[in-house]
């Protein structure tokens, strides 16, 4: 199954997404406020631009000061237009924004399902350049009829060990039948992708070199031309953004995936090596847990908000970095509404997707911060902990 901080990270990329549509939602509707109070070209009644401008403004107040906390709270004094446009753009934020939330929703969990497909292609296109200089070798051997011809050794990377023990591998070949992993349709670009980008580059070169392989050194060169070609070129690059509107997303967790599985495929005691990394078994638990974290934290808001702001008092919260706020947010979800998750994982993990997706400064926050509210929370009774080798509260 895939690691649940794959998982994490995805849920993270997703609310950093949501963030921004409430912005821009929030933009569109503080226009139609404005639009609302523009002079009416086809009255032909006297009217007052600047009177018009202050109820604009005053609608905007009324609408600014009720969407951060969702509330509908209007001043017994506003006029009645300026009531009835703020309450109308307060509505359009909030189906824009569960819209948005959908939709993210969705094309969040079909994201994550598509990268085993992904990793595997990644693969495959190894053993592609590897079964493709067999079978030049063979044609080779067969023009050359009864004349014996040295290879010297042209093939190494169609012997490569760690290949070969993927494509013998039952569990490997289920997995691409079960994700319909095929590349019968590239059979042209495999030729010119070789004979452009592989045969030239230094590691292959390199490779070309070696009279016997060993397995670490078969090993060294698959992971190379994954890393430095496969990943490295915007030609194979665009092959897997077209299959994938979420490339730029998923690339850098296909790319460790796909890393991982050559490297247990490299192993000399083979038992040692963990599954291949698969939404199996596990995948619907998996999955509530994905959607829980990304919906929680989306209707934790205004209380997650309140709490980050009476910790960084002496912080103006908006100037705290963004992916700060989003990161505590989901951590504080976790702690919340996940019993069975330990405080000191969940504040880890966090603590490591603030490493990558964040400032600097942002391990120290945010480990010092979501340790001050996790006991806090804890003593309040809103963080219960239980399960096997749990204690509550703990």
């Amino acid at each position: 199954m895939l690691n649940r901080r794959i998982l994490r990270v995805k849920a993270f990329q997703n609310l950093y997404a949501f963030e921004q549509c409430k912005g821009s939602n929030i933009n569109l509707a503080k226009d139609f406020i404005r639009e609302s109070f523009l002079p009416d070209l086809n009255s032909m009644e006297v009217q007052d631009k600047a009177a018009l401008s202050l109820e604009g403004e005053e609608a905007i107040q009324i609408f600014e000061q009720n969407v951060e906390l969702g509330q509908k709270l209007l001043p017994a004094e506003a006029g009645e237009k300026v009531k009835k446009i703020a309450l109308e753009a307060l509505k359009q934020v909030r189906e824009a924004n569960e819209k948005d939330r959908i939709f993210l929703l969705k094309n969040m969990v079909v994201s994550a399902e598509r990268i085993p497909q992904l990793y595997l292609l990644a693969i495959e296109l190894l053993q592609a350049f590897s079964k493709h200089v067999g079978k030049e070798v063979e044609k080779k051997q067969k023009l050359a009829g009864d004349t014996p011809l040295a290879f010297g050794n042209e093939l190494n990377l169609a012997n490569n060990q760690v290949l070969k023990r993927l494509r013998e591998s039952p569990e490997y070949q289920a997995a691409l039948s079960r994700n319909g992993v095929s590349l019968d349709e590239l059979e042209l670009e495999i030729k010119e992708w070789f004979r452009e980008y592989i045969k030239p580059a230094e590691p292959y070169q390199h490779y070309l070199s070696l009279a016997a392989p060993t397995l670490e050194e078969d090993f060294e060169l698959a992971d190379e031309l994954l890393k430095k070609v496969i990943f490295k070129n915007e030609v194979i690059l665009t092959f897997f953004a077209e299959k994938d509107l979420n490339w730029t997303e998923n690339k850098s967790v296909v790319r460790s995936l796909a890393a991982k599985v050559l490297k247990n495929a490299s192993l000399n005691d083979t038992s040692q090596a963990e599954p291949l990394p698969e939404i199996a078994m596990n995948w619907e638990e998996d999955k509530e847990f994905f959607e829980n974290i990304f919906n929680f934290t989306i209707a934790n808001d205004v209380s997650s908000k309140v709490l980050i702001a009476e910790k960084t008092k002496n912080w103006d919260i908006e100037r705290l970095a963004f992916t700060d706020k989003i990161i505590i947010s989901m951590a504080l979800a976790e702690m919340i509404h996940f019993p069975s998750i330990p405080v000191k994982v969940t504040i880890n993990e966090y603590i490591d997707i603030s490493k990558t997706y964040s400032t600097p400064k942002s391990k120290q926050f945010v480990n010092g911060l979501l340790d001050v509210l996790a006991k806090e929370l804890t003593d309040k009774g809103q963080i219960r902990k239980s399960g096997r080798g749990l204690l509550d509260n703990k």
